[in-house]
């Protein structure tokens, strides 16, 4: 892992931390495409269990709907790496684990399964925060372990930036 990355992952994750304790807000994770990278880093901040009440990793289609209440036919209309999936993933995170705010993923991390619309590294992520839910959409280069990394940076920063 690019150590500039790990440090700036463990900044970020501790103020976020501070941040949602000082604010009395609560934190929930739904994953697709980072695999639980999110809630690790969360979770390697002592005193983290004051503000993150849990997540879940929801890589199939079926996890989705099932855990988080994602719409099949939403899936199937936009398919799961899009704005729409991410989105609910997100609003689903809040309902499932009681939480103020939440943070979704969804999209390719590679080597293989892009398409030409939707190429290795499309990332798609969403932030729930009590000021609305805001979606955002990247396009990550590199092997799958560096664009999970990215791709959780991107997803802390942008919640950081929302609330």
């Amino acid at each position: 892992m690019d150590p500039y990355i790990l440090r700036d992952l463990e900044e970020i994750s501790s103020d976020l931390i501070d941040i949602l304790r000082e604010k009395r807000l609560t934190l929930s994770t739904a994953e697709s495409c980072t695999g639980g990278n999110i809630a690790h880093h969360l979770t390697l901040v002592a005193g983290c269990s004051d503000v993150y009440n849990g997540g879940a990793v929801t890589y199939s289609n079926a996890a989705k709907a099932d855990i988080l209440g994602v719409s099949p036919d939403v899936i199937e209309a936009n398919g799961a790496v899009s704005e729409e999936v991410v989105r609910a993933m997100a609003e689903g995170a809040c309902a499932a684990f009681h939480t103020d705010c939440a943070v979704a993923t969804s999209g390719i991390a590679g080597p293989g399964g892009g398409t030409d619309d939707k190429p290795v590294g499309t990332i798609w992520t969403a932030v729930v925060t009590p000021r609305g839910t805001f979606s955002e959409l990247y396009r990550l280069a590199g092997p799958r372990s560096e664009i999970i990394d990215k791709a959780t940076l991107l997803l802390l920063r942008l919640l950081l930036n929302h609330l």
